[in-house]
C-alpha cells in the first residue's frame, strides 16, 4: 500500500501577546477641507500622466477611504480591547474555550495590524498627491501605469520594481 503522506507543515506567524490593548495612536488624518492640493492643482500630470483634475479626484477618493478605514480600525480596536478584557479571568473555562478565545484574539490582532498598515499606505498616497509625486515609482522614478494605480491607488512601485522587491 502507498505510504501515507504527511500534510506539509506551515509555520504560523507569531503574534505578540500583550496586556489589554490600549487605543492605538491614530494615523494622521487629513480632513477634506484641508485639501492641500498644491501638488494636485499645480501639477500638470508631468511624467506621471495624471491631470490636475484626476489628481484632485484621486485625493478625494483616498481621503474618503482613509476616513472609512479609520472608523473600521477604531471599532476593531474597541472590540479587541473588550475581547481581551473579558478573557483575562479564565475561571470556569475549559481548555477548548481558552484555545478558541486565544485563536480569536490572535485573529483580531492580525486584522488590526493589517488595517493599520492600510491606513499608513493611504496616508502616504495622499502625501504623494500633495507633493506632486503620485504615480511615480519610488524606486526608479518611472511612471506607474494608470491601470495599476486604478486597481491599487496606494501603489508606490511600478510592476518591475515590485517584482524585484518580492524576489528578495
Amino acid at each position: 500500500p502507498p505510504a501515507n503522506k504527511a500534510a506539509p507543515v506551515t509555520a504560523k506567524k507569531a503574534v505578540p501577546r500583550a496586556a489589554p490593548v490600549k487605543r492605538a495612536a491614530q494615523v494622521n488624518q487629513v480632513s477634506p477641507t484641508s485639501k492641500s492640493t498644491k501638488g494636485a492643482s499645480t501639477h500638470d500630470g508631468g511624467d506621471s500622466g495624471w491631470s490636475g483634475q484626476e489628481l484632485i479626484q484621486i485625493r478625494a477618493q483616498l481621503v474618503d477611504e482613509l476616513k472609512g478605514m479609520q472608523v473600521e480600525y477604531d471599532e476593531l480596536m474597541i472590540e479587541l480591547n473588550d475581547l481581551q478584557m473579558s478573557g483575562t479571568d479564565g475561571a470556569g473555562d475549559d481548555q477548548a474555550d481558552a484555545g478558541s478565545m486565544t485563536f480569536e484574539r490572535e485573529q483580531e490582532l492580525s486584522i488590526a495590524a493589517n488595517r493599520l498598515d492600510l491606513l499608513t499606505q493611504i496616508q502616504r498616497a495622499i502625501e504623494r498627491v500633495d507633493a506632486g509625486t503620485y504615480g511615480l515609482c519610488e524606486s526608479c522614478g518611472k511612471p506607474i501605469p494608470k491601470a495599476r494605480l486604478r486597481a491599487f491607488p496606494m501603489a508606490t512601485l511600478d510592476v518591475v520594481c515590485k517584482q524585484r522587491e518580492e524576489r528578495r
